[in-house]
């Protein structure tokens, strides 16, 4: 299970603050943390900076890579700030995100295939957000077709079903559900992502149904994840769902988890 860590998050009001009093000490202190706690990729997001994103953006590259080796998931829309935070990364990459949108396909397309990135594909286009399984898997088999077409390998494309808050739309997990199943079982090779935040916003104990979400997309493929890795119960969860879903080899990630007392 690919962790891509979400906490560097300029809509959180701490890393917000950390950002605009440029507190290099906190923001690497929550890469360190994040690392330690199983993540493959460490997300960095400064979208709450209207007009300075580009510039924090770039700070936060350079205040990560500072802290750990882990590579990078540039996470905003603008592709501006995206070209010019690239220019820094030293290693592999990810970005959050592309969709069939005839202007952000345009304009993040070239910075996919200029720099080799993996991407996150959101199952959205012009006509607006996929709801339902059949519109999600129509609207991921364009991205795939489209961005394959253009070179990007399969393995690099990582498409997120988009889930909406089930306070809201009771049936928005079962869709992305679905629509996750349907995607890994078309498409051999590509990969499935979702971030689990908006699946329980509006509900109380939220982290609950976020434990649930994620061990029910699990099971129904899901193979990444944008989390909280130092969320000790959602990590235990996972752990647990790789070795009930025969992913985790003689059980070895989890008893290494055990002995690492991180199941407790």
């Amino acid at each position: 299970m690919l962790i891509v860590a979400e906490r560097i998050n300029s809509s959180r009001k701490k890393i917000s603050e950390a950002i605009q009093a440029k507190d290099a000490d906190f923001i690497r202190g929550e890469a360190k943390a994040q690392a330690e706690a199983g993540a493959d990729y460490i997300d960095v997001n400064a979208g709450s900076f209207v007009g300075q994103e580009a510039e924090y953006l770039c700070w936060l590259v350079e205040i990560v890579q500072e802290a750990t080796e882990l590579p990078l998931c540039l996470d905003s829309p603008d592709p501006a700030a995206l070209a010019a935070a690239l220019e820094l990364v030293k290693g592999p990459c990810m970005l959050n995100s592309i969709t069939l949108e005839k202007q952000r396909l345009a304009g993040m397309l070239p910075l996919v295939k200029k720099y080799r990135t993996k991407i996150i594909a959101l199952c959205q286009s012009d006509e607006g957000m996929a709801n339902t399984v059949e519109e999600k898997v129509s609207v991921a088999k364009e991205l795939i077709e489209t961005l394959t077409k253009e070179g990007v390998a399969l393995d690099d494309i990582y498409i997120d079903p988009l889930i909406y808050p089930i306070a809201t739309d009771t049936k928005s997990a079962v869709a992305a559900l679905g629509a996750i199943r349907e995607i890994m079982q078309l498409f051999p090779g590509v990969h499935t992502i979702a971030g689990l935040t908006n699946v329980s916003f509006g509900l109380p104990v939220r982290k609950l149904i976020n434990r649930t979400f994620l061990v029910a997309a699990m099971a129904h493929g899901l193979d990444s994840a944008i989390i909280d890795p130092t969320d000790r119960e959602l990590m235990a969860s996972l752990v647990a769902a790789e070795v009930v879903l025969d992913r985790d080899k003689f059980c070895a990630g989890y008893i290494t988890a055990y002995r690492e007392g991180k199941l407790a």
